[in-house]
């Protein structure tokens, strides 16, 4: 049985900084306030034109450049968001055609904040089972575009992003080692964006109502967030045959850091064996954990033959936790160069358009 490896990842993150201090200026809040409560202090906001595919189609090819494998190597792309361009088409299917992913399925997975892991483990089952080789997991989200800038205990909290893994398969042990995945609809309500679906369609009415917005009880989510991260640690790690002695780092979701205090507490863990970074992206829900990996790599922490845990919890309510090995590229033939592809992507949208329509009008003359 093959074993599922990490062998890419990259991110994106809009330019623009919103600091607390500028948002002092927006609604009632200061920076201390800020930072006292949640740990954050900066966020990063999408410019127009700017949306979760096209920051996922960036994290995407600098995690495939990392991997040095073609987009057309691939097998399945997973878009894990809460903030799609559209209800349908999957965003994962723009990125798919964006990057020129020309053999992949493609699917959207929602499970907000927990969505990352879903979607990294479902990658990775997929690549154990012997059923494909290569996959592209990317987690990105636009949550900027449903904030209520007039709610201080909201706006203060999301900001926008996108990171992205690339899985392989491979005989050599390690990678993806165990996985576990839980979710409670009886807590729905606590964390929501209710506008938009068949619930609560999009009218004139829902643009004047804050059901257009994220809505959150921040004391009960904060009480379900601090209980299930230890936990799930835990769990996943139990499942791999490991302990939490024996891993090097643990990079939880980035969503406050007194629920990351609170998982160390709770893990009898220091917090220097949390990867943390919240305090210059906040909140950017399913992007939150590929973001701080990408950042650990880059900056020495996270090195091959580290064992490492992801945990995260999100709306749904979610949970989950992911244990690996992190081990790095694998040998490959040739190299990637992802600006040739950026260059090409219309062209070969295009290309594929014609072809469609040549393939339809030949399948009507044999009808």
């Amino acid at each position: 049985m093959p074993y599922a490896h990490i062998t890419g990842w990259g991110m994106s993150v809009p330019e623009k900084i919103l600091t607390n201090d500028d948002l002092s200026k927006i609604v009632e809040t200061n920076d201390q306030w800020i930072r006292e409560r949640t740990g954050i202090r900066e966020r990063r906001i999408a410019k127009d034109g700017q949306t979760s595919a096209s920051l996922g189609v960036e994290a995407a090819l600098k995690a495939l450049q990392v991997a040095n494998l073609r987009p057309t190597d691939l097998d399945l792309i997973i878009c894990s968001t809460s903030t799609p361009d559209y209800i349908f088409p999957a965003t994962a299917c723009l990125i798919q055609d964006q990057i020129g992913a020309t053999k992949a399925g493609a699917f959207d997975l929602l499970a907000a904040c927990s969505g990352f892991i879903y979607a990294t483990n479902m990658a990775a089952q997929a690549i154990r089972s012997g059923s494909i080789k290569n996959a592209l997991v990317v987690g990105t989200e636009t949550l900027s575009r449903f904030v209520n800038w007039k709610d201080r205990n909201t706006c203060i909290l999301f900001g926008d992003g996108a990171g992205a893994f690339v899985l392989q398969a491979s005989e050599k042990a390690g990678g993806v080692y165990s996985a576990v995945m839980h979710s409670d609809g009886s807590g729905g309500d606590l964390l929501a964006l209710s506008a938009g679906g068949q619930g609560h369609p999009f009218s004139e009415a829902t643009a004047q109502e804050n059901g257009r917005f994220i809505e959150m009880d921040g004391k009960e989510v904060f009480r379900f967030a601090t209980r299930v991260m230890a936990q799930a640690t835990l769990e996943a790690l139990d499942a791999a045959g490991m302990t939490i002695e024996t891993i090097n780092w643990i990079v939880p979701h980035q969503a406050n850091i007194r629920i990351i205090e609170a998982a160390a507490r709770g893990l009898k863990q220091p917090m220097e064996k949390f990867i943390v970074n919240l305090d210059r992206y906040g909140n950017t829900s399913t992007a939150s954990i590929p973001i701080a990996v990408v950042e650990a790599v880059e900056k020495g922490q996270l090195k091959s033959g580290d064992k490492f845990v992801m945990v995260g919890f999100g709306a749904g309510l979610t949970w989950g936790a992911l244990a690996a090995e992190w081990t790095g590229p694998l040998p490959s033939k040739g190299q990637f160069y992802p600006s040739q592809y950026r260059a090409l992507g219309r062209v070969r949208s295009l290309v594929r358009r014609i072809i469609r329509f040549i393939e339809g009008i030949i399948f009507r003359r044999e009808l």
